[in-house]
């Protein structure tokens, strides 16, 4: 069975600390990223991303979803959301 990353937008979120979930450095998070902007990152940086939107992360209140990544394995929890973070800032521009 294939294992699936999930990124939760409050890894790569600036505005919450690192005990609040935050897994980046403030410099490569960003502000209130959308699970439509991770999807895109993930896809960008190669692997298949699909949208969990019913979902909430244990440590919030606010039900913003999630990203499940598929076909992932060669890559580490960590770089993956290193790289989306990344993208996500890109994207924005």
């Amino acid at each position: 069975m294939a294992v699936e990353n999930v990124i939760w937008p409050v890894y790569i979120d600036a505005s919450k600390s690192r005990s609040e979930g935050r897994r980046v450095p403030l410099d490569t998070a960003v502000e209130e990223p959308t699970v439509d902007e991770i999807a895109e990152a993930v896809q960008q940086v190669g692997y298949d991303a699909v949208i969990e939107r019913d979902v909430t992360h244990p440590r919030e209140w606010d039900s913003r979803g999630r990203v499940l990544v598929k076909g992932a394995e060669d890559s580490t929890k960590n770089d993956l959301v290193q790289a989306v973070a990344a993208y996500v800032g890109i994207l924005r521009g």
